[in-house]
């Protein structure tokens, strides 16, 4: 299936949105949460499901000329994904079309990475092929800093959300998940005790590895077992 438009994707073969953020972040995240069906939470994503769950649950409401439409399902069967945005804005311009501004809630802060455009500019071609019209600017609302930074949703940003979600066609098709490789950013991970990358480091075996976390976890029982002989 390519994303072409000429052989549009069947309704059963659509992916989630969300995954293409985890495939930006981490290929090996995506597919242990796509694939294998694995997941974890920690504060970070804990956080970000209740703002998200904050952004999704208030009413729709119209300010003069500018409509917000919240939690809208999203789909594209030419690039076969499927989803929910947030925020819809749909500003009334007299005189030209309704002009049509997604907004994605992140909890955090701005990141260094394309994953949270990539995101954004997946909704925003959903929204073109529903509503046929053009989309030049979505918005990305960061809780930590409570600010919302404009995105242009220009050829750039277009081509590498488009490649991305080919990729993740790919990936899932594959159903093959990328082994683990350390490295920084895996301490923001949820999925970390999971994934083990430490086991894949060179020099160490998984038997070895498993063998340290067993040994650390017992260590551990048996802290707080004296903890609570302590306290009685």
């Amino acid at each position: 299936m390519d994303l072409n438009g000429a052989q549009p994707f069947a309704e059963d073969d659509l992916q989630p949105i969300s995954a293409l953020q985890h495939l930006v972040f981490c290929e090996r995240q995506c597919a242990l949460i796509h694939l294998e069906g694995q997941w974890a939470d920690n504060r970070l994503t804990i956080e970000g499901t209740r703002l998200h769950e904050r952004a999704d649950s208030a009413a729709g409401e119209t300010r003069g000329t500018l409509r917000i439409a919240r939690a809208i399902p999203l789909r594209s069967l030419r690039l076969g994904i499927a989803g929910r945005a947030d925020i819809v804005e749909f500003h009334r311009q007299p005189g030209s079309e309704m002009r049509v501004v997604p907004v994605e809630y992140k909890r955090g802060r701005p990141k260094k990475g394309d994953e949270d455009r990539v995101q954004l500019c997946a909704q925003a071609l959903c929204l073109e092929e529903m509503l046929r019209v053009e989309i030049g600017s979505g918005g990305l609302y960061y809780g930590e800093t409570r600010h919302r930074l404009d995105v242009a949703l220009d050829h750039h940003l277009r081509t590498i959300t488009e490649s991305t979600i080919s990729r993740l066609h790919a990936l899932l098709a594959s159903t093959q998940s990328p082994k683990a490789s350390r490295q920084p950013k895996c301490a923001r991970c949820s999925l970390l005790k999971i994934c083990m990358p430490d086991s894949m480091e060179p020099g160490r075996s998984a038997s070895g590895y498993l063998s340290r976390a067993l040994s650390e976890s017992l260590a551990e029982t048996s802290r707080w077992g004296a903890i609570g002989e302590a306290g009685e």
